[in-house]
């Protein structure tokens, strides 16, 4: 059973009064965020420094993660509006690196993809010299869709493992950690830095950590972040066990020792924090 007790290193304030001003921005460009949709604890401290994680594609996942926040069913065609929305958010507040994700659309026949290419586009077109970081969702598997998104040359690739290929049944049950690590490899022959993200305390045990890191390192991962998973509602998966930020930092050298040049590793850390 999940342990429903959370620590108090484990314990962030919320602030309306700082997210506020962005949240009204956002909405006037009909905009979302994955710092508002997947309920992210960080969400007062990057939206009070005005910066945000982009998700594009709706606020409807095709999926349904055990852990994860967003709303799953079905939703129509994508707002072709959206990208240059994103660009134009970007240059307004001022972001030097702009992270984008999006929902999973496996209603769609590219599962989206042209749809990082557009935004993608409008970002450069708009803001010269930001760097862009896309978070991408599996595509089924598609190489077709992944190479119109490598094709683009995005400065970071990032696609999430989420965790140990035995908790998928339970945390990715559409997902494949196979058909993951081959999206990673794709993307390092490409000669593009490739980064993904695990949360732990979900049952899984450090020898299989390990064992992920090395299958990450061979996959020439050059970037890796690690956190503390917390669940959404009773009825996600349940926290199997919150773990102490100290053993944080023993598994950033253990990823750092089998390789992985660049780990961030906190209760706190996430893929797309900090954007």
């Amino acid at each position: 059973m999940g342990n429903s007790k959370k620590p108090e290193w484990l314990r962030k304030k919320f602030s309306f009064s700082e997210i506020a001003g962005l949240k009204k921005k956002l909405r006037g460009k009909n905009l979302n965020t994955v710092c508002e949709l997947s309920r992210c604890p960080n969400i007062t401290e990057c939206f009070g420094r005005k910066t945000a994680a982009f998700m594009i594609l709706g606020s409807v996942c095709s999926r349904t993660c055990g852990f994860c926040a967003v709303k799953t069913g079905r939703q129509g065609m994508p707002d072709p509006h959206e990208p240059e929305n994103v660009a134009r958010m970007v240059s307004e507040l001022g972001i030097k690196h702009a992270v984008i994700t999006s929902v999973a659309r496996d209603d769609l026949p590219d599962g989206g993809a042209g749809h990082f290419v557009l935004t993608t586009r409008a970002v450069r077109n708009r803001c010269p010299g930001v760097s862009v970081e896309l978070l991408v969702p599996d595509f089924g598997g598609d190489e077709i869709s992944l190479k119109k998104i490598l094709d683009e040359r995005p400065d970071v690739l990032n696609h999430n493992v989420e965790t140990v290929p035995a908790l998928y049944p339970l945390v990715r049950p559409q997902a494949d950690f196979e058909r993951s690590l081959g999206i990673l490899r794709t993307a390092a022959d490409y000669n593009i830095s490739t980064k993904s993200g695990i949360i732990a305390g979900l049952g899984e045990t450090e020898k299989e950590l390990a064992g992920i890191f090395v299958e990450l390192k061979g996959c020439g991962l050059k970037i890796l972040t690690i956190g503390q998973y917390l669940a959404p509602s009773r009825r996600h998966a349940p926290v199997a066990r919150y773990l102490e930020p100290e053993w944080f930092g023993r598994m950033a050298d253990t990823a750092r020792n089998i390789g992985i040049p660049n780990v961030l590793a906190s209760p706190f850390a996430r893929s797309s924090y900090a954007a």
